[in-house]
């Protein structure tokens, strides 16, 4: 069958970790074999307990406590780490051979936008022949706001265009929009594809 991946991302807060739960029992209804990624050294709490853990290998905490980091320079060290010892992970996903995978990334948008670290752990899960989709989350609660919502797109465009892969845009917390007017949902989300389409 193929080795497939998600490459679950957005901003801190937009759904992502639901979002795995959801796909996570979708493909076990359906009887297909999934495994979870948790590629957030800072993650606490999962509704499915990952597979794979990148806190087996580094955590957040540590990297803060013993080089005196911040959470952000602490989370990006925590990435080169892995970069650096990729045969670890190559170990980690060496018996997964006709599974789906579904990575939970960080929620720290400029690891897709400022920095090449995601890129490269792509290009690295390339060589191990998976197949990898990106699938960008944005809060549906910024398309309410002009500003956040161009903040937004922007940020989900230099994150396609960063990684270069397959990639989908997806509105997440819906239920959260109240009486937002329908007929303005439907264009702003159609600016979305427009971008993904005109970058694509």
């Amino acid at each position: 069958m193929g080795r497939y991946v998600q490459l679950v991302m957005g901003p801190a807060g937009s759904g992502k970790s639901t979002y795995c739960a959801t796909m996570m029992t979708h493909c076990q209804n359906i009887g297909r074999s999934v495994h979870l990624f948790n590629l957030d050294p800072a993650a606490e709490k999962f509704e499915y307990n990952p597979t794979i853990d990148i806190r087996d290998l580094i955590t957040l905490e540590d990297v803060m406590e013993e080089l005196q980091y911040g959470p952000n320079g602490g989370l990006i060290y925590c990435l080169e780490f892995l970069l650096n010892n990729m045969d670890w992970l190559e170990d980690e996903l060496g018996e997964y051979e006709d599974d789906y995978l579904i990575i939970d990334c960080p929620g720290q948008i400029e690891l897709y936008t400022h920095f090449p670290i995601m890129r490269r752990i792509c290009e690295c899960l390339q060589r191990m022949h998976f197949r990898i989709c990106g699938v960008y989350l944005l809060e549906s609660q910024f398309i309410q706001d002009n500003s956040k919502f161009f903040a937004g797109v922007m940020s989900a465009m230099s994150a396609m265009v960063s990684l270069e892969i397959p990639h989908i845009n997806v509105l997440s917390k819906m239920d959260l929009l109240g009486k937002f007017k329908k007929r303005e949902l439907e264009r702003r989300a159609q600016i979305i594809v427009s971008y993904t389409c005109i970058l694509s």
